[in-house]
């Protein structure tokens, strides 16, 4: 699903004019990048949580030469943690996803 499929979504599900839902769609999007950028949780119940994390400095490893170590430094990333409701639902109706592979 993209950004125009979720607009699609709320101007069918809310019954509002295209514009309308556009607005929504960024005022929401919009408002959680704010958050996040201050580094506030956003919680949505039933749905579930993002929030920010430091991520620790490592080492990793450069897939053309594997012998060649390359330092990671250390930052931030945001986490999604799914609510119980939500786990609960894929666990009950999995999606199908492509085949892995090999």
């Amino acid at each position: 699903m993209i950004k125009n499929d979720l607009v699609n979504r709320v101007m069918s599900g809310a019954g509002v004019p295209r514009a309308s839902a556009v607005i929504a769609v960024e005022t929401v999007i919009d408002v959680m990048r704010q958050s996040l950028v201050r580094g506030d949780r956003i919680e949505l119940r039933g749905f579930g949580v993002f929030l920010v994390k430091n991520r620790k400095r490592g080492i990793g490893r450069n897939p053309k030469r594997p012998q060649e170590e390359v330092e990671i430094p250390p930052g931030l990333t945001i986490r999604f943690k799914p609510g119980k409701e939500l786990r609960d639902m894929i666990l009950e109706s999995p999606p199908e996803l492509p085949a892995a592979a090999d």
